[in-house]
């Protein structure tokens, strides 16, 4: 059950594109995280220029404008190798349908505890699963 928040510069980025980037994200989760179909919960927020701060070379990756923030919350239940294999496959489908540079992809995941999650109706749907169900 993965929460995805993106945050861009505002008018960096076209309808079409926002569009791409969110489905490149979902098909990035289906395939790495074994995401279900229909699982897709994704916003975008447009930030005005004065307002989207970043460091433009921390960790010595050198950003630009172009920097797409991508917050995902997930349960956590997935490896370090599901996780890598995650943050490569969202870089190279940015970079392929969106034409996103790899240095301008920026990834926070914040794992959470499964019943932490209600999915509507005011249930914790997940409480009683087993971790790798969800």
């Amino acid at each position: 059950m993965p929460l995805t928040q993106v945050s861009l510069m505002k008018g960096s980025k076209t309808p079409a594109q926002k569009a791409a980037i969110l489905d490149e994200i979902y098909q990035a989760l289906r395939e790495t995280f074994d995401v279900p179909p229909d699982d897709k919960f994704m916003t975008v927020t447009e930030v005005e220029r004065e307002d989207f701060v970043f460091g433009r070379y921390y960790m010595n990756v050198a950003r630009s404008d172009d920097l797409v923030i991508i917050q995902l919350t997930v349960s956590d239940t997935r490896t370090q190798a599901k996780k890598r294999a995650l943050f490569a496959r969202i870089a190279e489908g940015l970079g392929r349908e969106v034409g996103v540079r790899p240095e301008d992809v920026f990834i926070g995941l914040v794992e959470t505890k499964l019943e932490n999650w209600s999915l509507g109706n005011g249930q914790m749907q997940y409480a009683d699963r087993q971790p790798e169900t969800v």
